[in-house]
């Protein structure tokens, strides 16, 4: 795989870890993958310092495995942008989803294809990183005009591709949101 290939693939890989977080009215352990809390001084991934469950399918369980943990988990949980009260029983955080409006569904729908949008950009942008590289390799004469034209085909053919597989992630996303 070329380097630009692999470029596209990483685009496509954050693609996929970013929808895990968008919730579709079941509790996902997911959701909190970007959560940071302070963990003696240090910012830290919430599954580090905490098992995350889902009892229920619309409750998430966050268990610190010390027991000091619990008020500085439910503090990142209200300062993130999940837009749901923790509730805490002493021992761990409880989440409860509560079900999703249809006016939220589109606004959640809108915002996959937004990020659908901006994964597109991501990969064009690569797409005209890896010609620019082949055309300088072409001014310099290290390539043909027809290697040139070949490398370019391939280019757009790999972009292509890569733009398909994330219009599938978008649709499948949506559908997800839009049926639960």
């Amino acid at each position: 795989m070329t380097p630009y290939a692999e470029k596209m693939q990483k685009t496509i890989d954050n693609l996929t870890a970013d929808y895990a977080t968008i919730r579709a009215g079941r509790a996902n352990p997911h959701i909190v993958d970007k959560i940071k809390v302070d963990y003696y001084g240090s910012p830290t991934n919430l599954q580090s310092v905490a098992n995350v469950s889902v009892p229920e399918a619309r409750t998430l369980m966050i268990t610190p495995w010390e027991a000091s943990m619990v008020k500085v988990i439910e503090k990142a949980i209200l300062g993130s942008d999940l837009g749901i009260t923790p509730n805490n029983d002493g021992k761990s955080v409880i989440l409860n989803f509560p079900e999703l409006t249809e006016e939220r569904r589109k606004e959640l729908a809108k915002d996959i294809k937004k990020k659908g949008e901006e994964a597109k950009v991501a990969i064009r942008n690569t797409r005209r990183d890896a010609n620019d590289a082949v055309k300088k390799q072409s001014k310099a004469g290290e390539i043909s005009e027809d290697e040139l034209a070949d490398q370019e085909d391939e280019i757009q053919k790999t972009t292509d591709k890569f733009i398909a597989e994330v219009d599938k992630l978008v649709d499948s996303k949506t559908k997800e949101i839009m049926t639960v």
